[in-house]
């Protein structure tokens, strides 16, 4: 499976670490041994679908837990059933070798 995970925190993070918020979802992502890419508006992972689906749940908690007021996480999940489905099969044809 993989997934699309963005989280929209109020505020993004502090005075002195504008997107501390962010960061503490990506090192929930980083920690969860998933394969992970960081993009600007979002990251994307990918793993069985019971790790995907526990990692939303650990990103939103994340969020909250190092301080943000409150959080809106948007995912988008893709998966095909009976097969794998790889990041990089779906960005291969777009990235220049």
């Amino acid at each position: 499976m993989i997934m699309e995970i963005q989280v929209l925190p109020t505020p993004m993070g502090t005075a002195h670490q504008p997107y501390a918020y962010v960061d503490a979802a990506i090192a929930a992502i980083a920690g969860s041994g998933l394969t992970y890419e960081v993009n600007a508006l979002g990251t994307v992972v990918e793993g069985e679908p019971d790790d995907v689906w526990d990692l939303a749940r650990a990103v939103h908690d994340a969020t909250l837990a190092a301080g943000a007021e409150s959080v809106v996480t948007n995912i988008k999940l893709a998966e095909r059933p009976g097969g794998d489905l790889r990041m990089g099969e779906l960005v291969a044809p777009y990235r220049a070798g």
